[in-house]
C-alpha cells in the first residue's frame, strides 16, 4: 500500500496527515478552518486519495500558518507515499467546470517543484476565509510534493466556485498522475531512470 503518515510541529502549528494513494477518496479533515476543510474534502474525494488531516494552528492570529503548513505536510506525505515513483503515470490534466467557473490543471510528479497560478479570485473573502490562501496552499503543496503544477482560470465569476473548481481540478489531475500504469508498472517514468 502506498501510504504515509507525517507529523509536522512548529511554534505556529501542529499537523498530522495520513494519505493512502490507493484509496477510494475517504476523508476526515479537521483544521479549524471550515472552508479549507471543505476544500481538502474535495481534494480527497476527487483524487481518490484517502486523507486524514488534524491541524491545530494559531487561528487567533489568522488562518495563514494553518493553511500553508497543511500544504507543506500534505506535499511531504504525498512524496513519501509515492516512494521512487516506479510504475506511476506521472502526468495528469483536467478541465473542470463548476457553474460559472472553468479551471484547467496540468501537473507532473517530476520532483521539480514549480507553480504557475493564473487564477484570480474576485473577492478577498469566502465567508471568513482569505481567498489569497488558496494560492498559498498550492504553493506549499507543489513545493513540498515535488510537483510541477499549472492552474489556469478560463472563466469564473463566483469566488467560491473558482476556488472549489481549482481544488477539484487539481484532484482529478492528481488522480491520473498517481495511478499505476498497467503497461509500465515496474518502470520509473523517466528516461533518466530516476525522479
Amino acid at each position: 500500500m502506498r501510504t504515509h503518515t507525517l507529523t509536522r510541529a512548529t511554534a505556529e502549528t501542529e499537523i498530522t496527515v495520513t494519505v493512502n494513494l490507493d484509496g477510494t477518496g475517504q476523508y476526515d479533515n479537521q483544521t479549524g478552518v471550515g472552508f479549507f476543510d471543505h476544500m481538502l474534502d474535495q481534494l480527497a474525494r476527487h483524487s481518490l486519495i484517502d486523507m486524514t488531516v488534524r491541524a491545530k494552528g494559531d487561528l487567533h492570529i489568522d488562518d495563514h500558518h494553518t493553511v500553508e503548513d497543511t500544504g507543506i505536510a500534505l506535499g511531504q506525505a504525498l512524496a513519501a507515499a509515492l516512494g521512487d515513483k516506479r510504475g506511476i503515470v506521472r502526468y495528469g490534466a483536467c478541465l473542470l467546470p463548476m457553474d460559472d467557473a472553468l479551471i484547467r490543471c496540468a501537473l507532473d510528479l517530476s520532483a521539480r517543484p514549480y507553480l504557475i497560478w493564473n487564477v484570480d479570485l474576485p473577492s478577498p473573502k469566502i465567508g471568513s476565509f482569505d481567498t489569497e490562501l488558496v494560492r498559498e496552499f498550492f504553493t506549499a503543496f507543489a513545493t513540498h510534493g515535488g510537483i510541477t503544477l499549472h492552474v489556469d482560470k478560463l472563466h469564473g465569476l463566483n469566488a467560491h466556485h473558482i476556488a472549489e473548481a481549482s481544488f477539484k481540478s487539481v484532484a482529478r489531475a492528481l488522480r491520473q498522475a498517481v495511478e499505476t500504469d498497467p503497461r509500465k508498472a515496474d518502470a520509473i517514468p523517466s528516461t533518466k531512470g530516476a525522479l
